[in-house]
């Protein structure tokens, strides 16, 4: 039999080289591409694990592939899933997504580790893996072959605390499944947030009935293998999440806060950066033109509506909202992704004045490039779902917002927003256009300037915890300095 790679070569250490591989979805691919491009900056080779489900999109829509062959120590690899869709699939279809990994990715993955391409007997090993959180199975096929497993969790840490780590104390308790219709009931028993939190506020899944539901099995099961891993790297800074950090590191001693990262991602590579480079990670196709027409408006008068990558709205919901933003006389940029609007061939029926406004007044668009729209002047609030990602982008840039949550950190996150950060107002389980009108009024004019205040403090306390000696960059760089040392030990 053949001598291994490593037997040959049992004189030579292994060379750093890091598999990050994130659940299909825009969000969390957009944060793995973010680490994935500091780590080569770095200096650590890394290979990025898709599914195939979302990497036809991604190379469609962005210059990922010219922005990463830059890098010599980078390279993309793809592995099966099961799933035909041409276009990525909305929040509905979630547990169809992770069906299809459990059947077709996930022995396939075990044997790329195990003795494939990624194995140790492959000509570059794989010396450290990090791996979504949901990704449990990922994260065992590390115990089993002693490959060091940091976990990458790209929602909120309130969320991840408050509905994963406490899932099975809720349990245990009796607080689910929920009894009675009052979902204004006080949820006292998470560390940290006994005033904070009503059963309205805890992640989506809390809501079902049935306790066997696979995304209930599956939460439970990711909250006891993450404190198994090596670290957990959360997309956050120490500041935001001061509330409950401190006891989520009496489970997770070892937590890498590296947020807000899309901010912390510009900052290494902007030096770097052409007027013509692009950092996009969408896997929709982003619509430029919307820049150049808030260019037309003045500062903070503009209300930028979108409900992400994954949210649907019933097309009455859709004109709930679109009468609040006619009827609160704001411009507004409005993102309605396709097939975000169920039954949209009711479009003939929509009412004259909301056509008629819009035309003058609005600019709606399948997609857009959020960052730069969250950037722009114009912008002075958001209408959102309320994910990680655009909560973050707002919080740095001080844009208050109003919050209307969909699935699992969402609700959590949006009550954050409204009673912990202040720094936006929460509107959960309603879709009424006189509760719509009322926030835009209050973030745009009435309370504008309480809400001002609140945000630009989060805003330079986020823009701080980049900098050079900031909290965020710091844990950037003992994330790097502990690749490097487990690989070291590597056997």
């Amino acid at each position: 039999m053949g001598k291994t790679y490593q037997e040959v070569h049992s004189k030579t250490p292994f060379e750093p080289h890091v598999l990050l591989f994130p659940i299909p979805f825009q969000g969390p691919v957009n944060c793995f591409l973010k680490l994935a491009e500091l780590l080569c900056v770095s200096g650590i080779h890394v290979t990025f694990l898709n599914n195939n489900h979302i990497h036809g999109p991604l190379l469609r829509h962005t210059q990922v592939l010219s922005r990463f062959s830059r890098y010599p120590n980078f390279r993309f690899e793809t592995i099966p899933d099961g799933l035909e869709h041409e276009n990525p699939v909305s929040g509905d279809r979630f547990q169809e997504v992770m069906d299809a990994i459990d059947v077709v990715t996930k022995p396939l993955f075990r044997e790329m580790i195990v003795s494939g391409s990624l194995s140790r007997r492959s000509k570059r090993p794989v010396t450290v893996m990090i791996v979504d959180g949901v990704f449990s199975f990922a994260a065992e096929v590390g115990f089993e072959t002693s490959t060091p497993v940091l976990s990458f969790e790209t929602i909120s840490p309130c969320c991840l605390w408050t509905s994963y780590f406490h899932l099975h104390n809720l349990i245990e308790v009796g607080h689910l499944p929920f009894k009675g219709n009052d979902l204004d009931e006080p949820i006292k028993i998470v560390v940290g947030t006994e005033h904070v939190l009503r059963k309205r506020d805890l992640a989506e899944f809390c809501r079902k009935k049935n306790l066997s539901d696979p995304e209930i099995q599956r939460t439970l099961k990711e909250a006891k293998t993450i404190p198994r891993t090596q670290g957990l790297i959360l997309n956050t800074f120490e500041e935001l999440d001061g509330l409950i950090l401190s006891h989520m590191r009496k489970l997770c001693p070892n937590i890498y806060t590296i947020g807000p990262l899309h901010s912390l991602h510009e900052a290494r590579l902007i030096p770097n950066k052409s007027p013509k480079t692009s950092f996009s990670n969408s896997i929709w196709k982003e619509d430029q033109t919307c820049l150049s027409w808030l260019d037309k408006f003045p500062s903070k008068t503009v209300v930028y509506v979108s409900i992400g990558s994954m949210a649907t709205l019933t097309f009455d919901q859709m004109l709930e909202v679109w009468h609040g933003l006619v009827n609160s006389n704001k411009p507004f940029l409005w993102v309605r992704r396709p097939g975000s609007i169920t039954c949209e061939n009711n479009e003939s029926i929509v009412p004259n004045e909301l056509l008629e406004y819009s035309q003058k007044m609005g600019c709606i668009i399948d997609w857009a490039p959020q960052e730069d729209v969250l950037a722009h002047r114009a912008i002075g609030g958001f209408l959102t779902h309320s994910g990680w990602n655009s909560t973050l982008e707002s919080i740095v840039q001080g844009i208050p917002m109003i919050c209307r949550p969909f699935y699992v950190d969402q609700l959590v996150n949006s009550r954050f927003v409204g009673e912990v950060w202040k720094a936006g107002i929460d509107v959960k389980d309603t879709c009424d256009r006189l509760i719509i009108e009322k926030a835009v009024r209050d973030i745009m004019d009435v309370k504008r300037d309480v809400f001002t205040q609140t945000t630009n403090t989060w805003a330079n306390l986020a823009k701080e915890s980049i900098s050079e000696t900031g909290s965020s960059s710091i844990s950037l760089s003992r994330l790097i300095d502990d690749i490097r040392v487990m690989t070291s030990t590597m056997k």
